[in-house]
């Protein structure tokens, strides 16, 4: 027999307070992957066993509720399970327990006679407010018994255009139990995230909010740039070498194809691509040989392969299950915090064959919701986009307070804020709380170059940029404030005696003209720190290959080689 997990005795234990204590609706709170389907069948089993009453359990998509009702078998075989739903080709209706699909049964509660509990998985998406299809149902199920509770289970119990979904007035009103992603993951229950930084960025302070989310042609248009989406698909190719299956979201049909074409090239592997319109018995194909299932087979009935990327567009979010997961690629970005927690949510779920789950954010999405255990709740249409709690300098890179308007450190004057910028970037910014990664990478190639800050005077003080290539498209920056003073020109005067014999230049003009020279030791490798909730990431450790001779030693040596 199955037993509950610790907190999953501990949701429905809760569950059973409230209906004792209160009049009004539960909600429980449980992670994506932690296990909503084994405390639901265990409400189930109770409900029709020890308490001799009729169940409903609603979903909105087959997949949930073909997976609550094989939970409900394993856990309570003895129990009768009725099912009801037109896209499994079931409407039965007599049994003690029934799992049915919400668009199948709304106008049909009086034909399904009377039910004591209803229980909502996915329960944010019963609307506030209106008619809808939930609504419907649950006003004309307690005309049949006016004494009907209603459970609801979710992993986000908030809504993008009207906030927290428990309120005295709604069809929830309190939250009886929730434990986070970051303890299931302490304990052992989730799969670990970790990231890496990325370099390619994306502006979408120009995107248009509709009903509180971005126009989804605006972001296709933005998204589905050639240089975008080949930045893009080398970084995914490059960070996931040794990994097995990832699942990429893309911003629309057209984006979705080219990425799965340019991500093909590159890797040289065979790349799936899903969206609405995907025929069943392909999308079953595809989503088979994506979780490497022994007997998956193409259209002709013959072997194939497992498929190492899949791309999909607006398909596999709820209800869909991979524990082999192992990489999720967000390449679209999005208002809602919800959209983004079950997109990252993909990879939650153990599996033999990984150890974590890489996210690559190329949305701007991490910084834009925070962190996935403690993501910031929207409280209208078009909030949630608050403000990160530091941010850096793009002068002397210094990691100082948000609220600045000019740099503590070299005097830089941060621009005003009336049209924010997001990275669209591979980055572990907010993918969980509190969380520092250190990644150390190889540089393929440095350049060199005098940078001036945009808008600044002409006698203002000059940086040298330095870029470390970490392949042909991927670049991280960073820049050396020779001409400015203080703290900047100190931590200039450091990074320059580290790697040349040559006098610390006064300029930034000197300081390029001796690097192209030769006068700096090469950097083999960067490390770089990402933290949650920072919007950029940092260069903290160097390794670096010999100081080579001053320059005039250099050009002495060259005078002497004969020609």
């Amino acid at each position: 027999m199955t037993e509950l997990r610790a907190y999953q005795q501990a949701a429905v234990e809760a569950v059973y307070e409230h209906l004792r204590t209160r009049d009004d609706n539960p909600a429980v709170v449980l992670p994506t992957a932690a296990g909503k389907s084994w405390v639901i069948a265990q409400l189930v089993k109770d409900a029709v066993l020890r308490w001799h009453g009729r169940v409903l359990v609603l979903a909105h998509v087959k997949e949930l509720l073909e997976q609550n009702a094989d939970k409900i078998r394993r856990l309570c075989p003895e129990v009768p399970i009725g099912i009801y739903s037109a896209g499994l080709k079931r409407r039965e209706t007599d049994q003690p327990a029934i799992v049915a699909g919400i668009q199948s049964v709304y106008k049909r509660a009086c034909e399904l006679d009377a039910f004591d509990l209803v229980i909502v998985d996915e329960a944010h998406l019963i609307p506030p407010d209106g008619e809808g299809m939930y609504r419907t149902f649950l006003a004309e199920a307690k005309v049949v018994n006016p004494h009907l509770r209603v459970i609801g289970l979710t992993a986000t119990p908030f809504r993008l255009a009207s906030g927290p979904i428990c309120t005295p007035e709604g069809i929830f009103n309190h939250i009886c139990y929730e434990v986070g992603v970051r303890e299931l993951i302490r304990d052992g229950y989730l799969c670990p995230l970790v990231t890496k930084a990325g370099a390619n960025k994306a502006d979408f302070g120009r995107l248009h909010v509709r009903g509180g989310e971005f126009v989804a042609d605006e972001v296709e248009l933005l998204m589905d740039d050639d240089r975008l989406v080949a930045e893009a698909c080398a970084e995914i190719v490059a960070y996931t070498h040794d990994r097995r299956s990832v699942l990429v979201f893309a911003a629309g049909v057209r984006h979705g194809r080219h990425v799965a074409r340019v991500l093909a090239e590159m890797s040289g592997r065979e790349v799936g691509f899903l969206d609405g319109q995907t025929p069943a018995v392909e999308r079953a194909e595809l989503i088979a040989r994506f979780r490497g299932e022994p007997d998956a087979a193409d259209l002709l009935g013959q072997y194939a392969k497992p498929l190492k990327y899949l791309v999909n567009v607006n398909v596999l979010t709820t209800g869909f299950d991979a524990p082999n997961i192992d990489c999720v690629a967000i390449l679209r970005p999005t208002m809602s915090p919800g959209l983004y927690y079950q997109m990252v949510g993909r990879g939650f779920r153990l599996h033999p064959s990984k150890q974590n789950c890489l996210v690559l954010d190329f949305g701007g999405n991490a910084l834009r919701h925070g962190p996935v255990d403690d993501l910031r709740i929207p409280n209208g249409v078009g909030s949630g986009d608050g403000k990160a709690p530091a941010k850096e300098c793009s002068e002397c890179h210094a990691i100082i307070a948000a609220g600045y308007a000019r740099c503590p450190e070299c005097g830089f004057e941060f621009p005003p804020p009336e049209r924010q910028k997001h990275d669209a970037m591979a980055s572990n910014a907010g993918v969980l709380s509190d969380q520092v990664t250190d990644t150390e990478y190889e540089v393929f190639d440095l350049r060199y170059r005098v940078h001036m800050k945009r808008y600044a005077a002409p006698d203002a003080p000059k940086t040298m940029r330095v870029d470390y290539y970490l392949n042909e498209w991927t670049y991280i920056s960073e820049w050396i404030c020779f001409e400015h003073t203080g703290y900047a020109r100190q931590k200039a005067e450091q990074w320059w005696r580290r790697r040349s014999h040559d006098p610390v230049p006064d300029t930034a003009e000197q300081a390029v003209e001796i690097a192209e020279a030769g006068g700096v030791a090469w950097t083999e490798k960067i490390v770089v720190r990402s933290i949650a909730g920072e919007k950029y990431d940092r260069i903290v450790g160097y390794t670096l290959g010999p100081k080579p001779k001053p320059i005039e030693e250099l050009v002495d040596d060259l005078e002497d080689v004969p020609f």
